[in-house]
């Protein structure tokens, strides 16, 4: 039968052009705003509500956006059955939970870099050509902070030496020359250079050589306080072997005891000591060691090793960042909101999502 809608010639959505080319206006809604061009027609419309005409200026798009900002969310299907089909696209997800701006933001940041190197051992070359330039821009956006920031230039040369690897191993494939659009694959040679002459120069700088006090000049119990704020065993290691008095630090019994009760339970704790696998030192328990059996034993949960994760709306089926929210059918009714306050809040339905269980639902 004939496909009937206010537009014949497509199903009616809204596209907008941007500096990085043609975008769905839901995707740049949902995103945040983005850098539109000036440029009369800049916006197509397939199917316009009003006047029936096939643009909009942009002028229109900005007051619309303006009142429709949406906090970065991107709906995903489960699972497929008979009544629901539905299809997960990395490209538009990674779009539309604005993964390339979160790059700058700290809480997410070891999360967005773990995604990326998830997808590059999988390989991006298995991707649509949408994702691929997506994921390229986002490595070159981790370049730019790192190089601006001073910060995690180690998380960038991982990143640099994955693609140098992928480049080498394409270029083996279907006698020298990546299967693909050769415009597109030269495209991401040039990006990836960039990437690794960033990585190639940066050099860590001090931030200012006047500022006072330095870290060696402050008292031990600040320090102290420091070295308590790491979460991960292998920095305190690290921090031990640059400098005497952090060596000490690290030593203490204390420090690895919070680091064991910040990344396993009570009953964890309990089990490996009732089981009798650690030596003891006299009356004092050796916290490094207790510490280093759990971490075989039950390993180290992905959730303690970012700021923020992605978390999955159980009502609405919904990816979405825990501080930003999310629009849920929560909203629209009353009485199914007041029972899920009465089971703790929304926050409650909220599953936390690692890097790993999010490629999943892409089939990755």
């Amino acid at each position: 039968m004939a496909f009937i809608s206010k537009d014949f010639r497509s199903p009616g959505e809204a596209w907008v052009k941007t500096d990085e080319g043609w975008e769905k206006k839901k995707v740049l809604e949902c995103g945040g705003k983005r850098k539109r061009h000036s440029s009369e027609g800049s916006c197509v419309e397939a199917a316009s509500s009003g006047n029936g005409s096939g643009s909009i200026s942009s002028s229109q798009v900005g007051e619309e956006e303006e009142a429709a900002c949406m906090p970065p969310h991107y709906h995903i299907t489960i699972r497929c059955t008979r009544e629901i089909a539905g299809f997960n696209g990395l490209s538009e997800a990674v779009k539309r939970l604005d993964f390339r701006r979160s790059v700058r933001d700290r809480k997410r940041f070891h999360y967005i870099c773990a995604f990326l190197l998830l997808v590059s051992n999988k390989g991006i070359a298995s991707l649509p050509g949408s994702a691929q330039r997506q994921l390229l821009q986002m490595v070159e956006e981790v370049a730019s902070h790192v190089n601006d920031s001073q910060q995690h230039p180690n998380v960038l040369r991982v990143l640099a030496l994955k693609l140098d690897h992928i480049v080498n191993q394409e270029n083996q494939k279907c006698w020298g020359k990546p299967l693909g659009s050769t415009y597109l694959w030269q495209e991401h040679v040039a990006r990836i250079k960039r990437i690794q002459r960033v990585a190639s120069q940066i050099e860590i700088r001090e931030p200012d050589p006047q500022a006072r006090p330095k870290l060696h000049e402050l008292p031990e119990e600040c320090v102290r306080e420091i070295i308590l704020c790491i979460a991960d065993h292998r920095d305190l290691e690290s921090a031990a072997q640059a400098w005497e008095t952090m060596a000490k630090l690290v030593s203490e019994q204390r420090i690895w005891r919070e680091l064991t009760r910040f990344h396993f339970n009570q009953r964890q704790i309990s089990t490996i000591l009732d089981l009798d696998k650690i030596k003891l030192m006299g009356d004092a328990k050796d916290w490094k060691q207790i510490y280093h059996q759990l971490r075989r034993t039950y390993g180290v949960s992905d959730d303690y090793q970012y700021a923020e994760v992605l978390a999955l709306c159980r009502s609405c089926r919904c990816l979405f960042w825990p501080s930003d929210g999310h629009p849920c059918i929560l909203d629209q009714s009353p009485d199914y909101k007041q029972r899920v306050e009465q089971a703790g809040g929304q926050l409650a339905l909220a599953q936390p999502v690692p890097p790993a269980q999010f490629l999943k639902y892409f089939s990755l």
